[in-house]
C-alpha cells in the first residue's frame, strides 16, 4: 500500500499491486486493472519510487 495525494489535497492510500497504468498529464493518472482513474499530484517517478519501496518491504520483511 502506498500513500498518495489527491488533487484536494487528501492523503488516501491505495494498493500498489493493482496498478495497471501511469500516465503524466502533468498531473499523474493512475488507472487501476479495474479500470478506476485516480488523478495524485505526486511525480510518475516518485510514485514509482513508492512502490519500489513497498514491494521492498514486502520481500525483504524490514519493516522499520
Amino acid at each position: 500500500m502506498i500513500k498518495l495525494t489527491g488533487l484536494d489535497n487528501k492523503e488516501f492510500i491505495i494498493n500498489a499491486d493493482v496498478i495497471e497504468k501511469l500516465e503524466a498529464i502533468p498531473e499523474s493518472l493512475i488507472t487501476l486493472i479495474n479500470g478506476k482513474k485516480y488523478l495524485v499530484k505526486e511525480s510518475n517517478d516518485e510514485i514509482v519510487e513508492k512502490v519500489i519501496k513497498y514491494k521492498r518491504k514486502i520481500y525483504t520483511g524490514n519493516f522499520q
